[in-house]
């Protein structure tokens, strides 16, 4: 009997994830790394918003993964998105995922207990959150209220809504790399401020609940994510340099490309986020990210095109062109790059995956997927 349910866990922990190579590999690098705390999980259910986007889905397989290959008795996962940019493909078989297709923007009524909460709900690339300001306003506070609603009615052990590094806005150099009590140089009327300010306005909603209801609640805020899952059409400098390379184009570089990002990896990222999950830091703010992997543009265009070429055997050059004129492009912060300190003494969390790496597992995923029908656009 012990052998015929774990082979039903292991059958649908294949139906659901479906998952590539570098996938797999991704998941078991995360399990390993939050062994110690991953048991508190077991048995639990776990709410997460937006998990059919990149963030949230890797998330939600990697609960998959440790239900199929950890615990003994499975942590049920309840999954609300309204699929506005997330896909729908990304479910298909786990019977401990439960999937609603549901605005948070409007009122959840949920009757399991829940033990945990993940806020990923966002629309994170510029390209869709110009194209729906007002969605992405109303999901950073209406839906980030709703959430924290849901948090206190149920009282939650934790719960964690993703901010992000946006809220600093184009920092002063002094205060780069960035620490979590630097406030912030950030336009109210810009062109990114439908992203910047619900996310904002979500921190401080998240502070208020914990200091006058006492929702455990706490703040990540993420630094140029990329990895395995991220929508290769949504124009953000990764993908977009990675699919110039597969589909034969040079890698599009602005200008002189001198504008800097300290790209971390999906691994450290999702690990960051268990550690904070699972920690007693309440009514705080986190930056997750990676210190040590600050480029410039170029720099980050030279790395891919040699992961490229020592790699997969395939040339791909470097062109630079005329910055598009757009207001978007003259807001594009100069710099960007997180004082880790306040995590690494917080939870010890400490980023492994260097660019050039996570450049080739990205690359070893994205080859594999289709790209000829995505158009090559400027990099946002």
């Amino acid at each position: 009997m012990a052998i015929l349910e774990s082979f039903k866990k292991e059958i649908h922990c294949a139906l659901f994830m479906s998952n590539h190579p570098v996938i797999e590999q991704d998941l078991k690098e995360i399990s390993e790394r939050i062994a110690g705390i991953a048991y508190n999980l077991e048995g639990k259910t776990l709410l997460i918003t937006g998990g059919a986007g990149f963030l949230g889905n890797y998330i939600v397989r990697e609960i998959s993964y440790l239900n199929a290959k950890v615990f003994k008795t499975p942590c049920k996962v309840i999954v609300l998105d309204n699929f506005i940019t997330g896909l729908r493909d990304l479910f298909n078989g786990d019977s401990n995922v439960n999937l609603i297709e549901h605005d948070i923007t409007k009122p959840i009524d949920l009757p399991e207990n829940i033990d945990y909460i993940l806020h990923a709900a966002s629309i994170a690339s510029p390209l869709f959150y110009n194209k729906y300001r007002i969605e992405t306003i109303d999901v950073g506070i209406f839906g980030t209220k709703n959430l924290l609603e849901v948090a206190r009615q149920k009282n939650v052990k934790s719960f964690v809504f993703f901010s992000s590094s946006e809220i600093y806005g184009d920092p002063d150099p002094k205060y780069v790399p960035t620490p979590e009590n630097y406030f912030g140089n950030v336009s109210s009327i810009g062109p990114r401020a439908c992203y910047d300010e619900p996310k904002r306005i979500g921190e401080t909603l998240c502070v208020n609940y914990h200091e006058i209801y006492k929702v455990p609640a706490k703040i990540i805020r993420i630094f140029n994510v990329y990895g395995p899952g991220i929508r290769l059409d949504d124009r953000r400098v990764v993908p977009n340099f990675v699919v110039a390379g597969l589909k034969g184009h040079g890698i599009p570089i602005h200008d002189e490309g001198r504008h800097t990002r300290a790209f971390c990896y999906i691994t450290d990222i999702v690990t960051g986020i268990f550690l904070i999950l699972f920690s007693d830091h309440n009514g705080e703010a986190f930056n997750i990210g990676n210190d040590t992997q600050e480029v410039s543009i170029e720099s980050l265009a030279n790395v891919t095109s040699e992961v490229f070429r020592n790699e997969f055997n395939i040339n791909v050059n470097v062109s630079k062109i005329i910055s598009p004129l757009d207001v978007y492009a003259k807001a594009d912060p100069k710099r960007r790059c997180p004082d880790l300190g306040k995590i690494q003494r917080a939870v010890g969390y400490n980023p492994q995956v260097d660019l050039h790496e996570g450049i080739k597992r990205f690359i070893g995923w994205a080859k594999d997927q289709k790209v000829d029908h995505i158009e090559m656009k400027h990099t946002l």
